[in-house]
């Protein structure tokens, strides 16, 4: 299944789902944003990835706090 930018904070809350598959699927959709860029993506559609993936890492610490956390500082 296909998630999108909407689902971050939905994927987080699932109940069903065990923290490893909540983690997997965000990074997998941070994978996927990073995978669709190319040299001459422009600049602006950059920096919106790097908000997004912002996101997608904080959302990460609220299931895991050390692995979003590591993530989040090596961003930096």
């Amino acid at each position: 299944m296909s998630y999108n930018i909407d689902d971050i904070y939905k994927i987080v809350e699932y109940k069903t789902w065990s923290q490893k598959r909540k983690i997997d699927t965000l990074l997998e959709m941070d994978a996927e944003m990073y995978c669709n860029m190319g040299l001459e993506t422009p600049k602006t559609q950059k920096e919106n990835t790097k908000r997004t993936s912002r996101k997608i890492y904080h959302a990460i610490k609220k299931i895991d706090p050390l692995v979003g956390s590591k993530l989040i500082q090596s961003m930096d």
